[in-house]
Formats: structure tokens, C-alpha cells, sequence
């Protein structure tokens, strides 16, 4: 059953309690209440796409409660700064490179070089992410596909039973999701539309550009490219034999023969899977070209609940790159 929690100080502290053991804890903003997670935690960011049955590991924004915590884990060049005076607290997303010191799991960020970062409006949330103490993952908190929530009532009605409690702030002000600005090329690129309008943005960077309003423009959000960062070595999906210059990404009972093994979930669990995946793609890649391999076999993982979305993911990593 999931809890309604009161805005209050108890209500807060126990949601913060929620979130640092690996709980979902759906909370408003100004925008939408978000389903949070803890982002540092594969296995909580994990519960998040099984909740939502998300059908693909895009990339999932992470909040936090000031710009100075957000770029402890986002670089952030001058035009970040000077978004983030204008416009934090409040409806933008910057996605910016990631720091070295950036904790925020694999698995929030898609297997991305970038994170995706926003300081929400609200002094219940922002109350919430400093309590937490981590940076919190947070997608809609809505099944996929489905309206985005703008009270608590709207959380409940679909994700009742598949969260741990709802954090009850009253419904929300702006009502849909925040703006999304892509910050890592020369040229910042609108990716998404939102709470803060793009002539506002030009305001403070009138160079900001459309998905496809230009040549210089960056025309595909992370996620959206049918190959992106996938691994150097080829990718062989639907294994059932594994050759001895092959690394193995395994699930379940493992194949005989490779020298390289990560397996996924021995007891083939879908959300240690997850969890598990960007990791082992990373480590299967690394290890095996530096033992010379040729190739990641991968095993069949069932098409079923968080399965289709690992094998969303790896559909993506075995395409061959131009």
C-alpha cells in the first residue's frame, strides 16, 4: 500500500528517510509531482522504470535542492551559470556533462556522458532534496505513456501499491513538465518545451537553438539515436553458444566458454538486470578489448515488464555505428 504523506516536517523527514533506503517516493513541484528515487542507487532508479513500466532507459532528470549541489555532479560553463541565476529555483532542465565527482548512477543517466539537472520550485520539494542529502531521480510519476500527475490524488490513481508513499504538497502551479536545454555542444539546443518559454531563454542565450533549426544545431536528445554510446566492441545478441573470443553478457545460468563473463542476474531477476546493465556493458567493453576479445555476446533476457527495456537498450548498443 503507499503512503499519503502530509507536507509537514514528519511528513518530510519520513519520505527523506524512504528515499535514502532505496524507496520511490512520489513528491510536487512546480511543475509535476515527480516519482523520486535515489539517483546514486541503480536498484532504487531501477524501481522507477518497473513502477512506470518504462519502456526504454532514457535519460532521468536529477533534482537537487541549489545549484551549488547540482554542479558538484554537472559542469557547468557560463551559460549554465547564467541560466541557473535566472531561472533556479524553477521549470528548467540543463543537461551538461558530467563531473568526475558525479555519483548519479549509470542507469539515471542511460549510459550518457551527460546528466540532466534542475533545482525545482517549491518549498516542499526543495526541503525534501535537502533532507534526502542525495540527488533524487524523477521522472513523471505516472505509468508510461500516461498523463502527467498535477496533484497527489492523480499519483495515486496510477501507481497506488507500486510506490512507497506520495508526498502530498497540494496541486501543483505550472502543470506540465519543465524545459529542457541541451548544453553540451557549442550550441545550447531546446530539446524539450516547458515551463520556462523560449524567448525567455534567449533572453540570457539568444543563440539557443530548435532540434532542427539549424546546421549547427544538435538535432537528437539523448536517448533518441538508434546507436549511442554503445560499446567498442560489436554487440551479439540472442546468444545460446559463446565463443572463446567472445565476452559473455550472461542472464541466468551462464553460457560455457568465454573467458569474460557479467552476468545480469543469476536468478534472473528483470530489476537487478536493470541495475546491473550499464555497468556490465562498461566493464565487459573495458576488460574484453583489453584481453583482445572480439565481441559481447549477450544472452536472451525475457521481452516481459523491465525486460523490454533492457532489451530496448541493447537493441540500441548492438546497431552498427557509422
Amino acid at each position: 500500500m503507499t503512503r499519503r504523506l502530509a507536507a509537514d516536517g514528519a511528513g518530510i523527514a519520513q519520505a527523506a528517510d524512504i528515499l535514502r533506503n532505496g524507496g520511490l517516493v512520489a513528491f510536487g513541484t512546480e511543475t509535476v509531482y515527480g516519482l523520486g528515487a535515489d539517483a546514486t542507487d541503480a536498484h532504487a532508479v531501477a524501481r522507477i522504470f518497473a513502477a512506470k513500466e518504462r519502456p526504454s532507459f532514457n535519460p532521468l532528470i536529477s533534482h537537487f535542492p541549489d545549484a551549488d549541489r547540482a554542479f558538484v555532479h554537472a559542469h557547468a560553463d557560463g551559460r549554465a551559470r547564467r541560466l541557473a541565476q535566472r531561472f533556479w529555483p524553477g521549470p528548467l532542465t540543463m543537461v551538461l556533462p558530467r563531473t568526475a565527482e558525479c555519483a548519479v548512477c549509470d542507469l539515471a543517466g542511460a549510459g550518457l556522458p551527460s546528466i540532466a539537472v534542475r533545482v525545482p520550485a517549491g518549498d516542499v520539494a526543495r526541503a525534501l532534496l535537502a533532507a534526502a542529502g542525495v540527488p533524487v531521480a524523477a521522472p513523471s510519476a505516472n505509468p508510461s505513456g500516461g498523463v502527467s500527475p498535477s496533484r497527489a490524488e492523480h499519483v495515486l490513481d496510477g501507481l497506488e501499491g507500486r510506490i512507497d508513499a506520495v508526498l502530498d504538497s497540494g496541486p501543483c502551479a505550472v502543470g506540465v513538465e519543465s524545459t529542457i536545454v541541451d548544453l553540451t555542444g557549442p550550441v545550447p539546443v531546446l530539446l524539450r518545451p516547458g515551463g520556462v518559454t523560449i524567448e525567455a531563454l534567449r533572453e540570457v542565450c539568444p543563440d539557443i537553438a530548435l532540434p532542427h533549426g539549424g546546421s549547427d544545431a544538435r538535432p537528437v536528445a539523448p536517448g533518441r539515436l538508434s546507436s549511442h554510446y554503445a560499446p567498442t566492441l560489436p554487440v551479439r545478441l540472442g546468444a545460446v553458444s559463446v565463443a572463446p573470443d567472445e565476452a559473455l553478457l550472461a542472464f541466468g545460468p551462464e553460457l560455457p566458454g568465454s573467458p569474460l563473463t557479467w552476468n545480469l542476474s543469476p536468478g534472473e531477476k528483470l530489476e537487478e538486470a536493470a541495475a546491473r546493465l550499464f555497468a556490465g556493458l562498461r566493464f565487459l567493453d573495458m576488460e574484453g578489448r583489453r584481453r583482445g576479445l572480439r565481441a559481447i555476446a549477450v544472452q536472451p533476457v525475457p521481452a516481459h515488464g523491465l525486460g523490454a527495456a533492457i532489451g530496448d537498450r541493447l537493441s540500441r548498443a548492438a546497431c552498427p555505428r557509422t
